[in-house]
């Protein structure tokens, strides 16, 4: 259902210039699908709409440019939120510990997000490791995750 609604709110931003929740809410309700504005700002987020000018002081909703680096970010803090124990980097290379039997998951995770300075990873039981084209992006992505687990 959720699914569903936020495709259709993505359908209707793309066909109508939409510039409030009460619109949006008004439009979904005119397709059959019921819900509260408080609904309707959480899909907001979770959709990472922005609000961008269509001119004469006047905004719509629409898809922002980050949302596949911002839907990265939420997937990896996820991940490393429920596994990870710590992470470091030396060189090119990242090791993540994990809590036992669970680095498998966060390596395939990773790999299925499509960082584009990650090579590859390799998992065993309690430790990945990730291959990074280069020491500064293995240095980044350790902060990165450092930051996500705070």
């Amino acid at each position: 259902m959720k699914n569903d609604r936020q495709a259709k709110i993505l359908e209707i931003i793309e066909r109508e210039p939409i510039d409030t929740q009460e619109q949006l809410q008004l439009r979904l309700q005119e397709q059959g699908i019921l819900c509260t504005q408080a609904t309707i700002s959480r899909d907001i987020k979770q959709l990472h709409l922005i609000k961008e000018p269509v001119g004469q002081g006047r905004y719509r909703y629409a898809v922002s440019s980050q949302r596949s680096r911002l839907n990265m970010e939420d997937k990896l803090r996820t991940i490393f939120r429920e596994s990870i124990i710590g992470v470091d980097y030396a060189q090119n290379i990242v090791v993540i510990k994990t809590m036992s039997g669970l680095a498998n998951g966060a390596a395939a995770a990773l790999d299925s997000m499509n960082i584009s300075y990650l090579v590859g990873t390799l998992a065993g039981d309690d430790t990945a490791l990730m291959v990074m084209r280069d020491m500064e992006s293995a240095k980044s992505l350790c902060e990165e995750i450092h930051e996500m687990l705070k």
